[in-house]
């Protein structure tokens, strides 16, 4: 063996002594020690070989990544796999398990576990190179913790990639080196919050600290000087303090456990930006917490801590009686200590603490919350499932659990996938998601134009299934729309309603311009016909009762309205041949009324005169009406509101003469009846029923139908204003009526 051989052997060995040795086997069996030590001796050929990764080396690593598992009492699977895929790092990583050296070697479930760990490696190294700055919002940081749970299969993949940068915070901290910018903002707005979401304080707190250090140089300086204490001098008084309390409570019979820890430094900058405050004002940069068993002892221990120590005026806090908006109750109150330094007690039941750390006030989300602080509920499906891992792993020390448990759980996390851009933008996207559904979820258009995709730099069929963790690159066309293909379940192109809903949203855009076109040539060759093509075509449709001239082509195309019906707008009122005027002047009682045909209205002062309905406005009993003599055709009966009638008052007053209504018992009058609805399958037959319950004949109807809004004229056949009125209100209870009225 060659001395450079030697000497990097011995280096390597260096950090796999007896002290370590112990570390990485606490709490193991004698054989799973006899794993580890089978898994090192693979693994130390490869540190040999490989050196270092930047600058710290590969050995080092994977020690110290072994010795904080240890701490968080994992299995051995899991402190193997954080050694060998130090070791293997991705140049022996195989897909395939019947090829992989680390599958062949140790099993299928260190594979997986290896495998795992990878991805997230090439995860968070694909994202620091990324050039999309929206990639670094706070949404995106959101996406990214999302993303990275559900690619780690198994929640110790989490925790060995926790491990890791822990891991590679401490190196740089202890040899002095710098740290990219990019890790440890990464750090904090990733790693940190994922291990405080499990309730890996130790862990989260300790990352936290680091990565500030190195964010923020200067201010981290000037926030350890203001503490005016060491941290094991702040820690010594918390000691002290615990003891204290605790000696009080045993003294007066009341059993509790009193906790606590000292501040640590990125929390108190975190609290001052936040809530913008000096440090002067920060009172919780010490904190107890007691916990009893039931409320009324929480508040005896609260009276015992006051004998204690001075309370600080104003700052005491009683959420038991007054919980939070989030259903957060505690007691919390600030004291000063012998040297007159405030610092905070908070007392609680277990029931309140355990609401506290795994409820909806779960303590990650109080903490992430910022500014907006306990305003903020965990009460999501994914939170909930969060939670539940998060006791398994408080749990973890005091029960034995099957590690399949926590994969189990996380399997189930959540029902999405979560893809990258090239330029590493997280996208959220569901199960079974498609390059397609991809780039609808990017942008729409982008959806209309996709041709091809690409995923991890390789050409794909469109109906690819997505996997977690995939980069996905979609090729376009220049212009063009999506395939009608792309809505047949059978081909599999979409697995997203928001995706199906665009596709169709274009193709009834196509269908309407194609019946637009369609009905504007025929009204145009109508027009035509009737000799007004100089007609302004908006004004015509708003006098048709369409809102707009497309409105009335659509109407036309789909044959819901009739071109014979547009003449009619052409037609102006006109005077009807004039009655002898003498046959109006001949004797008669003015007050004897006489009953003129079939109409039921009785003209004042004239016997035996024809008299007609006049369908621009459809009177019937007990409308108030009016009567206007017309040439040939004798009285015309209008409403006295109709707008043709006021028309032809205004021109012709001596034309207007008086009638009421006589005996219309047994006689029917049409009317015409607007219904506006949402537009739905079977809702002609609904209406249709409601009149027939009402035995209305209807002798008339039109229905026009955009962006699912219907509207339907009816013209029915009723004997009086209660006959009318019982069928609006049946009308009205039809599912989607929005409006009916009497035209």
């Amino acid at each position: 063996m060659s001395d450079t051989t030697l000497q990097a052997s011995s280096a390597v060995m260096s950090h796999f002594g007896d002290a370590w040795n112990l570390v990485a086997n606490d709490g193991l069996s004698f054989d799973a020690q006899e794993e580890l030590r089978q898994a090192l001796a693979w693994a130390l050929p490869r540190f040999e070989r490989d050196g270092v990764v930047g600058e710290e080396s590969l050995a080092g690593h994977a020690a110290g990544v072994v010795a904080i598992l240890s701490g968080l009492q994992v299995d051995v699977h899991t402190r193997m796999a954080a050694m060998l895929a130090t070791a293997v790092g991705n140049r022996e990583v195989n897909a395939n398990p019947s090829k992989d050296p680390v599958t062949l070697r140790f099993g299928a479930e260190i594979g997986r576990l290896v495998h795992g760990f990878r991805a997230l490696i090439r995860l968070g190294q694909v994202t620091r190179d990324a050039s999309d700055s929206s990639a670094g919002s706070g949404a995106q940081s959101e996406m990214l913790r999302k993303m990275l749970l559900a690619m780690a299969a198994d929640l110790r993949i989490v925790l060995m990639r926790l491990a890791s940068r822990l891991q590679t915070l401490r190196w740089h901290a202890q040899s002095k080196l710098p740290l990219e910018e990019s890790v440890a903002r990464e750090t904090l707005e990733l790693y940190a919050p994922l291990a405080n979401r499990l309730g890996i304080w130790q862990i989260k707190w300790e990352m936290e600290d680091l990565a500030f250090r190195f964010l923020e140089p200067v201010r981290y300086k000037e926030i350890a000087r203001l503490l005016e204490e060491k941290r094991v001098e702040r820690e010594l008084f918390i000691n002290q303090a615990v003891t204290r309390v605790s000696a009080a409570l045993a003294a007066a019979g009341i059993a509790g456990e009193v906790t606590g820890r000292p501040k640590h430094i990125y929390s108190i900058w975190n609290k001052m930006r936040n809530k913008r405050m000096d440090f002067a004002s920060l009172f919780d940069l010490r904190a107890l917490r007691i916990i009893v068993d039931d409320i009324r002892t929480c508040y005896t221990a609260l009276s015992l801590v006051h004998n204690l120590w001075t309370p600080v005026p104003n700052e005491f806090d009683d959420y038991i009686s007054r919980p939070k908006p989030n259903g957060y109750r505690s007691l919390h109150t600030v004291v000063y200590d012998d040297d007159g330094r405030p610092f905070e007690v908070q007392i609680r039941t277990e029931e309140m603490h355990q609401f506290a750390e795994f409820g909806m006030a779960a303590h990650w989300r109080y903490k992430e919350a910022g500014a907006k602080g306990g305003n903020v509920s965990a009460d999501s499906e994914y939170d909930r499932k969060l939670s539940w891992i998060r006791q398994l792993l408080a749990w973890k020390s005091d029960v034995q659990v099957d590690e399949t448990l926590g994969a189990t759980a996380l399997d189930q996390l959540d029902d999405n996938i979560y893809v990258l851009t090239p330029q590493a933008r997280v996208i959220e996207l569901p199960s079974g998601a498609t390059p397609v559904d991809f780039a609808y979820q990017v942008h729409t258009d982008l959806g209309h134009r996709c041709r091809g995709a690409r995923v991890d730099g390789v050409m794909v069929p469109l109906n690819t299934r997505l996997i977690t963790g995939q980069t996905v690159e979609v090729i376009t066309t220049k212009s063009g729309g999506p395939s009608r293909d792309w809505l047949n379940p059978q081909l599999a192109y979409l697995a997203s309603q928001r995706s199906r809903a665009k596709v169709r949203a274009w193709f009834n855009a196509i269908d309407i311009q194609q019946r637009i076109a369609q009905g504007q040539g025929m009204l145009d060759k109508e027009l035509q016909r009737l000799g007004k093509t100089a007609t302004n075509l908006e004004q015509l449709a708003q006098q048709l009762g369409f809102a707009c001239a497309d409105d009335l082509y659509v109407a036309i195309a789909k044959d819901e309205f009739g071109l014979r019906q547009v003449g009619s707008a052409f037609e102006t009122p006109t005077v009807e041949p004039e009655i002898e005027l003498a046959a109006l002047n001949r004797p008669s009682l003015s007050e004897s009324p006489a009953h003129a045909g079939k109409s039921g209205v009785l003209v004042v002062g004239v016997d035996s005169l024809m008299t007609q309905l006049a369908k621009c406005c459809r009177p019937a009993p007990p409308d108030l009406i009016s009567g206007f003599v017309t040439r040939g055709r004798g009285v015309s009966i209008h409403r006295r509101d109709c707008k043709s009638f006021l028309a032809l008052a205004d021109r012709e007053r001596e034309r207007i003469i008086d009638v009421t209504w006589g005996d219309t018992r047994d006689a029917v009058y049409p009317v015409d009846i607007v219904v506006m609805s949402a537009d739905r399958h079977g809702l002609l037959r609904d209406i249709s029923e409601v009149f027939a319950r009402q035995r209305i004949n209807v002798i008339g109807v039109n229905t026009q139908s955009r962006q699912l809004q219907a509207r339907m004229v009816f013209t029915a056949e009723v004997g009086n204003a209660e006959h009318l009125n019982k069928a609006l209100a049946g009308i009205r209870d039809v599912v989607g009526v929005v409006e009916v009225s009497r035209r």
